[in-house]
């Protein structure tokens, strides 16, 4: 199957370019700002412009998505200087109309950081839908039953507790928070079908904005 692929160079936290309900799937690592996080030492795990969310950033996720399609927020592991802000970014997205649909971590593989905080070597991946999810999920007994394919409402199969893949080594990144295209291509098989639209809300560089 051919891919097609668009890059849009902007902010990324402005979706007005694209037409309403016209996304099958947001999959996105925007860059958190946490500030006491963010440095260990004399190191920098964030050199690069972050901010926090607000509603408006929701409301344009939820008005670009299709209704029962999926919202994948790639986040850090709670701690103590970021709970509050990962609680809000529940309520902006009930109040968008996007529905909590679960969480999974991502285990950063072998990974080890050394900064003395075990959340650095683990993510989590916030998933939303618009409304009830659609139905992805193939269900076995009425398929049996009937001789076709029957589906239920969710993702294409039951989502692992969490996905155990290695992150990009160092010495191969293009930049500083890149994501493992397995991991993505893990994600996708569960929240999409082929051929669909998928927004990579901030792709590239964040400084850039820019939009896959």
């Amino acid at each position: 199957m051919k891919e097609n692929y668009k890059l849009i160079e902007g902010d990324g936290r402005v979706l007005s370019m694209l037409q309403e309900e016209s996304i099958d799937c947001i999959i996105t690592d925007h860059p958190w700002l946490d500030k006491l996080s963010n440095k260990g030492g004399n190191r920098s795990f964030a050199d690069y412009e972050c901010f926090l969310y607000e509603q408006r950033d929701f409301n344009e996720k939820a008005r670009v998505l299709k209704p029962g399609c999926f919202l994948a927020e790639f986040l850090p592991a709670e701690n103590e200087n970021n709970y509050e802000q990962l609680f809000q970014i529940k309520q902006f997205a009930k109040a968008s109309g996007l529905d909590y649909y679960c969480k999974v971590s991502w285990k950063k593989g072998k990974f080890v950081s050394n900064t003395g905080r075990k959340a650095k070597n683990t993510q989590d991946i916030m998933i939303f839908s618009k409304g009830k999810a659609r139905n992805l999920r193939l269900d076995a007994k009425k398929t049996k039953a009937s001789g076709k394919p029957c589906y239920m409402s969710g993702a294409a199969g039951m989502l692992p507790t969490m996905f155990d893949v290695e992150p990009v080594p160092k010495q191969q990144k293009i930049h500083q928070s890149e994501l493992p295209l397995l991991l993505c291509e893990e994600l996708l098989e569960y929240l999409t079908l082929g051929g669909e639209v998928i927004l990579d809300q901030f792709a590239g560089l964040p400084e850039a904005g820019q939009l896959g």
